[in-house]
């Protein structure tokens, strides 16, 4: 082949050869294209099953709490009437005189521990169901349990104590069933806040081995 005829092949190859190249860098940005497209979606899908677990699991809390509020709370409104009937059993108990008791004879005597013995099973019936008696004489009168009726003069003890139970309080889990009815103090100091812990000797050793 002669000189001239490779000359005139040679504008063909060349353009053959830039045009298969540019086939080959328009392959290779596609598929970066469709690769950068793919990791998104991925991403996308992976926050979006994140998401869904998140939601799962707060739904699932959300149930448990509301299945163990139901649990705790569900005889809240039959143990509050249940209140009343105790309140009657103590009043009962209470109304009859240390005379009249030593005066009744064993017949008065036994009907008095027979109340007393309802009493105390009415008690431990609502206690495994939660409900637990607040019994706040000589405590700081708290608002969240506890109902102030009145104040009574007395510096002896410290102000705000409760002095005088009116009637008690009871509690169903962590919440307030019926407040404590008191009689707080005034007038006495005021109740000293517990000191902050101090802290103990330094270990030296320990220091050491730091």
């Amino acid at each position: 082949m002669s000189d001239q005829a490779k000359d005139e092949r040679a504008p063909d190859e060349t353009a053959a050869v830039e045009a298969q190249a540019e086939k080959i860098e328009g392959g290779v940005d596609g598929d970066y294209e469709a690769v950068v497209r793919l990791l998104k979606e991925n991403e996308e899908l992976k926050d979006r099953a994140l998401r869904t677990v998140a939601e799962m699991e707060n739904l699932r809390r959300r149930t448990a709490r509301d299945v163990q509020d139901a649990r705790a709370y569900s005889v809240a409104n039959f143990a509050r009437d249940m209140l009343s009937v105790s309140d009657n059993l103590r009043r009962a108990i209470e109304a009859v005189s240390d005379e009249a008791k030593a005066a009744g004879g064993a017949g008065l005597a036994s009907l008095i521990e027979g109340v007393e013995v309802t009493e105390r099973a009415m008690l431990t019936a609502l206690e495994r169901h939660g409900v637990r008696k607040l019994d706040p004489q000589g405590e700081k009168f708290d608002p969240n349990f506890h109902q102030a009726m009145f104040e009574v003069p007395n510096p002896d003890v410290p102000a705000n104590t409760v002095v005088q139970v009116v009637q008690s309080g009871y509690t169903i889990g962590d919440r307030v069933l019926r407040p404590a009815m008191v009689g707080v103090a005034k007038g006495g100091p005021k109740h000293v806040a517990e000191a902050p812990a101090e802290p103990g000797p330094v270990n030296e050793q320990a220091e050491k081995d730091a």
